[in-house]
């Protein structure tokens, strides 16, 4: 296997963001790109990460699959700088780093022995879809932090809101399709983990709009899409009685 990437900031960031959540992933790679999907320790959240062929400077590869410990690979991307390439090879049981810049580094990491059953995306069904500028979006999380560990999100018609109850506060932001796009078959109404959520809106970075879907009392995915990388995540709802 050999990969190149220009200008992997961008990869490195995501990297970072993913090892939040887990710390050992399977890599899979092949003449599609590379992608990798993963749970967390508890069950609650999934990542699903892909790089497109075209995403890659160079692409030499056969299928092959790779077990990364996240926080070791982590700390060398961040070597990397916003002019650097970054090229990927594999060597029997290591995994051969280089970061070329006005110098090269050389790293290498072993690769783990993970288990081999692959983690299926769940086939979701959702009833409601919203767009909406992803700096927006991380900045409801933080707003609904202050008074809970838990945040809703409700949508009807042509209205969203993002919500939170704490025992003795409160905080809602509302917004109408003049500022968000809103596609809802039916009243949707969920609520999620602020810690996971927190997490997650890190991938803002990535792009200037987030895609959520959700449905009542149901799994959220939020999407973060560009021509050269998909991030997603999906967490599960927190199902707790009406005050």
């Amino acid at each position: 296997m050999l990969l190149k990437l220009e200008r992997p900031k961008l990869f490195s960031d995501i990297i970072g963001i993913i090892s939040e959540l887990v710390l050992e992933v399977k890599i899979k790679v092949n003449k599609e790109g590379m992608s990798l999907v993963a749970i967390d320790p508890a069950n609650v959240a999934m990542v699903i990460f892909k790089v497109p062929a075209n995403a890659f400077a160079q692409l030499d590869v056969q299928d092959e699959t790779i077990g990364i410990n996240l926080e070791s690979f982590k700390a060398i991307l961040r070597r990397c700088s916003l002019t650097s390439s970054l090229i990927l090879s594999t060597e029997e049981n290591t995994l051969k780093i280089e970061i070329i810049d006005k110098i090269k580094r050389e790293f290498t990491l072993t690769l783990l022995d993970l288990d081999s059953k692959d983690k299926p995306v769940p086939s979701l069904e959702f009833t409601t879809k919203v767009e909406m500028n992803s700096i927006e979006f991380a900045e409801a999380i933080e707003d609904c932090s202050i008074v809970s560990d838990s945040c809703g999100f409700e949508a009807e018609g042509d209205k969203f809101e993002i919500f939170a109850k704490g025992p003795l506060n409160s905080a809602k932001l509302a917004y109408s399709s003049d500022e968000v796009k809103i596609e809802s078959m039916e009243k949707a109404k969920s609520r999620y983990s602020l810690e996971y959520l927190q997490k997650m809106i890190k991938a803002t970075k990535i792009n200037e709009k987030v895609i959520l879907n959700f449905a009542k009392d149901y799994p959220l995915k939020l999407e973060f899409k560009t021509p050269s990388v998909e991030l997603a995540f999906i967490l599960a709802p927190r199902i707790e009685t009406e005050d």
